[in-house]
C-alpha cells in the first residue's frame, strides 16, 4: 500500500517522513516491514491510509493534478479530504486520526460489538430493521453507501437480531465485517468526545475547495463547521450516497478516488452510471488519469 509510489517519487517519501516525525515512530516500517496484526490495528490502520493517500495526492499534484470543483471522503477519507482542502494540516491530521482509532477501540471492548453488510435493502428498509431489532441490543444503520448495500453496527446481540430481521426483509446477505468495534454508532459517543478535546487544540482553516461532510451530506464552510462534523462524525452515519447525489446534482460529472483500492468507485458505480469514475493508487492508475485528463472537467 503506497509503496510503488514511495519507491518512486521524493514527493511519496516525504509525506511518509512527515507523518513519522509527527507520530514519533516509524509508521513507514510499519506500512511496508509490518507485523501485519500491529498495521491492522485501527489505531495503526488509520494513520497508513491517510498518509498512504496524502502520498497518492501530492505525486498527482506533480502531475498537474486540476483543482477540483469538491472534496469527500468517506468516514477516514474525510480527513483527506480536508487536508486536500487546506482546512486541517498533514501533520494535525495524522495525530488525529491515531487518536481517533484509540478512542474508537477503547470505546467499546474487543469482541463486543462489530459491523456487518446488508446487501439488497435500501437504506429507509434497513433502518427499519435496525429499529425492530433494537428491542434486543444496540444496531444502527451507520453506513448509507449506495442502493442495495448498507452497512450496520451494534452491539452482538443487537446484530443478531437484525441479521434474523434483515432476511425476513428480503436482505439478500448478511455479512459481518472483519473490524474491531461498532464504528459510527451511538456506542463511539464516548470517542468523539474524547475528540472533540484534541480537535479543540488545533488550528482549522477554512476549506479552500468545497468538501461535503459525511454526517449532513452537506458542504462545510467553516473551519467551526468542520470542527463539529467531525465529531458528530465518529458517532453518526456515514451518509454517502446522498453526499454523492448532492455533488452530482451541483454538477460534478468526474470522480477521481485518491488512495489505496477502489471501493467507493465501485459505491460511486452503484450510485450513478453517468459520471466519469477513476483512481489512482499506484503508477499504472496514475498514467490512465493523466491519459484522460483532458476528458477531466
Amino acid at each position: 500500500m503506497g509503496l510503488d509510489f514511495f519507491l518512486t517519487f521524493a514527493e511519496a517519501a516525504q509525506i511518509f517522513k512527515r507523518a513519522d516525525d509527527a507520530l514519533g515512530f516509524s509508521l513507514t516500517d510499519l506500512c511496508f516491514e509490518g507485523p501485519e496484526e500491529e498495521l491492522n490495528k485501527t489505531a495503526n490502520t488509520q494513520p497508513a491510509v491517510l498518509t498512504t493517500s496524502i502520498a497518492c495526492l501530492e505525486v498527482f499534484r506533480r502531475a498537474g493534478a486540476p483543482v477540483p470543483s469538491a472534496l469527500a471522503g468517506h468516514s477516514l477519507g474525510e480527513y483527506t479530504a480536508l487536508v486536500a482542502a487546506g482546512s486541517l494540516s498533514f501533520e494535525d491530521a495524522v495525530r488525529l486520526v491515531r487518536k481517533r482509532g484509540q478512542y474508537m477501540q477503547e470505546a467499546v471492548p474487543l469482541g463486543t460489538g462489530g459491523m456487518a453488510a446488508v446487501m439488497g435493502l435500501s437504506g429507509a428498509e434497513a433502518v427499519e430493521v435496525c429499529r425492530r431489532a433494537s428491542a434486543e441490543g444496540v444496531v444502527e444503520a451507520v453506513n448509507l453507501n449506495c442502493p442495495g448495500q448498507v452497512v450496520v453496527a451494534g452491539d452482538l446481540a443487537g446484530l443478531k437480531a437484525a441479521q434474523v430481521l434483515a432476511k425476513e426483509a428480503g436482505a439478500k446477505r448478511f455479512v459481518p465485517l472483519s473490524v474491531s468495534a461498532p464504528f459510527h454508532s451511538r456506542l463511539m459517543v464516548p470517542a468523539g468526545e474524547k475528540l472533540a478535546g484534541d480537535l479543540a487544540g488545533i488550528v482549522i482553516n477554512d476549506p479552500q475547495v468545497k468538501v461535503v461532510a459525511n454526517v449532513s451530506a452537506d458542504y462545510v464552510r467553516t473551519g467551526s463547521e468542520v470542527r463539529e462534523s467531525l465529531i458528530k462524525q465518529v458517532y453518526s452515519p456515514v451518509r454517502w450516497e446522498e453526499s454523492i447525489r448532492r455533488l452530482i446534482s451541483d454538477g460534478v460529472n468526474t470522480f477521481i478516488e485518491i488512495g489505496p483500492g477502489k471501493v467507493l468507485s465501485g459505491l460511486i458505480k452503484k450510485i450513478s452510471r453517468e459520471v466519469k469514475i477513476c483512481n489512482i493508487e499506484d503508477q499504472a492508475s496514475l498514467e490512465k488519469v493523466l491519459a484522460l485528463q483532458g476528458e477531466v472537467s
